[in-house]
């Protein structure tokens, strides 16, 4: 497979450890997200309520991040988003255990068709863990289903702080006893990939153009910043020798 971009001619030492962001990076949640609503309610625009669903996240994360709300998960954060826009696309008369089915949808998301076969490629030379905002239970739970060969499951619950602090993507490499350049983070968001650079992490930009649906295609234009661009996970793989 074509080289897309590989900024390691200096050869950087390889990382021992792959981190993986998980929305949008491993899973396609758009789609998942439009899937299980409209199986609820097929009259509902699936892709709009899972892009307003969506909408609610980083906001009320900083909520937690900034103090206003104590530690709390992304399961229970989800909800409240939920519960937050029901009303919106005429859901609020959902039983409560419609409700609570829908909020698991994140946890039964579809990896994007690369995903499995990349990550057994690349576990063969690197450890693979996740580096989600998603709980741990979510993210076991969709590994199970999903059949990610994770070698561990770390998420933002372990370190209590949300991406970007610097607790989550520093955990990494202390939970491993490495130094931070020995951790390469694998993120689909150009925002997520700064924030572990400044920490000092490799990282590795992988295109997900239709992470938000095929009606709004992302910008997937390289970044030199990054240690790797790859199109998807096996071409990641190719560049890794893997």
């Amino acid at each position: 497979m074509k080289t897309l971009w590989n900024n390691s001619d200096s050869q950087a030492d390889a990382p021992q450890v792959l981190a993986f962001d998980v929305f949008g990076t491993v899973v396609d949640w758009h789609s998942g997200i439009a899937r299980e609503v409209q199986a609820l309610r097929p009259s509902v625009d699936g892709g709009s309520f899972a892009l307003a669903w969506r909408a609610g996240y980083q906001p009320t994360m900083q909520r937690v991040r900034s103090g206003e709300l104590g530690w709390t998960r992304l399961d229970e954060l989800h909800r409240l988003i939920l519960d937050g826009i029901l009303k919106d696309f005429g859901l609020d008369d959902l039983s409560e255990a419609q409700k609570q089915h829908l909020n698991k949808a994140w946890h039964r998301l579809d990896p994007w068709s690369d995903v499995v076969a990349g990550l057994t490629r690349l576990k063969t030379r690197h450890t693979l863990c996740t580096l989600s905002n998603g709980n741990i239970g979510l993210l076991t739970n969709m590994a199970k289903r999903a059949g990610l060969p994770w070698d561990c499951v770390l998420s933002a619950e372990v370190f209590r702080a949300y991406k970007p602090d610097p607790a989550t993507y520093l955990g990494v490499a202390q939970t491993f006893d490495l130094a931070p350049a020995q951790v390469m983070l694998v993120a689909a968001h150009q925002d997520d990939l700064a924030a572990a650079r400044a920490c000092g992490l490799q990282t590795a930009y992988i295109e997900r153009a239709f992470e938000f649906g095929r009606a709004q295609p992302k910008d997937v234009s390289p970044n030199p910043a990054n240690t790797r661009h790859a199109r998807d996970f096996l071409a990641l793989a190719d560049q890794l020798g893997c």
